[in-house]
């Protein structure tokens, strides 16, 4: 098993519920995107290009969906937090009843357009 999927099996509730169904929606809409485990959380990638990370928050009780290409989804705003950080927003979840799967869509084929862009610049 990959390491990013244990690390996905081994959350504790409700991180785990809310990872596999982001783990689902994301294999669905982004058939060619794979799974890695990078800076010790679950990451996906087209090619050689990030597309989004997966991070539970247990401190801060959410998990982080974060975008690199935040810059390409100013559309998307109202639904994405920066937090004082200049390249990366995200989505979060407390609950697996908060995630909106038509916005996470919508958000995750914007992203898979930016293939191959760099994310530093717009």
């Amino acid at each position: 098993m990959n390491p990013a999927e244990v690390y996905i099996l081994n959350q504790p509730e409700p991180f785990r519920s809310i990872l596999m169904h982001i783990q689902v929606i994301i294999e669905h809409t982004i058939p060619n995107a794979v799974l890695k485990y990078k800076w010790r959380i679950p990451c996906y990638y087209l090619g050689e290009t990030p597309v989004c990370y997966l991070n539970a928050s247990h401190k801060k009780q959410f998990v982080d969906v974060g975008f690199w290409h935040s810059a390409y989804l100013s559309k998307f705003d109202e639904h994405l937090v920066s937090e004082n950080r200049k390249v990366v927003k995200s989505l979060r979840y407390h609950t697996l009843e908060d995630i909106d799967n038509d916005i996470f869509i919508a958000i995750l084929k914007e992203a898979e357009k930016q293939k191959g862009k760099s994310f530093y610049n717009k």
